[in-house]
């Protein structure tokens, strides 16, 4: 796990609007930041918003978009994490290799049915109930190493699908795969279908560093980190931190990128800065680290920040979503990449290509591979 300085910048937005009906948005929204160049938009689940939860808005986002990633939030606290996991892989062949999960952790010692499940249980320590690495069910894989034709990983079973005419892929009504019941294992409750493997191998886990679980779930697990930081020196030591606990797991360099999270306010234009924001750097909220300036001196303070070697990229999370996004493409990106600092096309197709990531590797991909921990990453 290292963050790659020197190279181009990795930036994302999020797509949030609690209260926001229908899809048409967040597909004008979507669309617009892949017209910058965007690596990929995240989409929280909230109470607030009708209709559709985050990934069922980003699964009709899909078709309406051709390079961008699509991250929702979908929460691992879920009694049957197998649907959860399938149901991302089903966006991840819809947009054709764009999905990522941004895992909703909960809160440590969560309950599955009434029973608790330990704090490690994210770390692939808790047995029976891991799933990280792929054992949670027999033949039943969240990791990429099921056996070939009873996963979504692995070999695709003829005839099956994602609740549409067989070998379609096709969503049900509610925007989600439909699935058989079985019982037993580690997750009673339902089956995912066999179904091929997804386009990027295993859509890209994105985990957002708030405490010290969360980040030793990101040290081990995720492919993007998201940290928060007010100023270069906090995020120096939130990737220190990172990249020393990922060390002890074995993460390889490279494996996965670091992102400083933002709440972005672009709302005052190019007005002197005041103290605390603007050129005068971001500060703490109860949401987190806002920026409040103008689209160039966040330019300015990206290249910054980039250039210390502090960080891959940043999340952005507008404020103001349609007002700041644009803003946002418009200006602040548009500026890094007149110098150089991010790109101007997408040199490839799917999210992990965006992120510079290796599609991951099953045991059933090469005859006699050998998968350790590390390659599961």
């Amino acid at each position: 796990m290292s963050a790659r300085y020197g190279g181009l910048l990795h930036l994302a937005a999020a797509l949030d609007q609690p209260g926001a009906p229908g899809t048409e948005s967040f597909v004008e929204l979507a669309r617009l930041a892949e017209r910058g160049g965007l690596d990929f938009v995240t989409l929280d689940d909230s109470a607030a918003r009708p209709g559709a939860d985050a990934l069922g808005v980003l699964c009709r986002v899909a078709p309406a978009t051709r390079r961008i990633g699509l991250v929702p939030t979908v929460t691992t606290a879920d009694p049957e994490p197998l649907r959860a996991q399938g149901a991302v892989a089903t966006l991840d062949r819809l947009s054709r290799g764009r999905a990522g999960w941004r895992l909703d952790l909960g809160a440590p010692g969560r309950s599955f049915e009434g029973e608790a499940v330990p704090d490690r249980w994210f770390e692939g320590e808790a047995a029976p109930g891991r799933w990280f690495e792929g054992e949670a069910v027999p033949g039943r894989s969240l990791g990429g190493e099921a056996v070939p034709g009873r996963s979504f990983e692995g070999e695709a079973v003829q005839g099956r699908s994602f609740g549409g005419a067989a070998g379609t892929g096709g969503l049900s009504g509610g925007g989600r795969p439909r699935w058989g019941d079985f019982t037993g294992g580690a997750f009673p409750g339902q089956d995912p279908p066999a179904a091929p493997r997804p386009p990027q191998g295993r859509p890209v886990h994105v985990v957002d560093v708030t405490d010290d679980h969360a980040r030793t779930v990101a040290a081990r697990y995720a492919d993007v980190a998201l940290v928060r930081a007010t100023t270069p020196v906090q995020a120096a030591g939130e990737r220190d931190r990172l990249l020393e606990q990922a060390g002890s797991f074995g993460r390889r360099p490279g494996s996965a990128r670091i992102l400083v999270s933002l709440l972005v306010d672009l709302g005052d234009g190019e007005r002197a800065a005041q103290p605390g924001h603007g050129g005068g750097g971001p500060r703490p909220t109860g949401r987190g680290p806002l920026y409040r300036g103008g689209p160039v001196d966040l330019a300015e303070l990206i290249a910054a920040w980039h250039a210390a070697g502090v960080a891959d990229g940043f999340h952005l999370v507008p404020v103001e979503p349609r007002r700041d996004l644009e803003r946002l493409v418009n200006g602040t990106a548009a500026l890094l990449q007149h110098r150089g600092l991010f790109r101007t096309f997408y040199p490839g197709s799917t999210l992990r290509e965006h992120l510079g990531l290796p599609r991951p590797v099953t045991p059933y991909a090469t005859s006699g591979a050998t998968l350790t921990t590390t390659d599961r990453i």
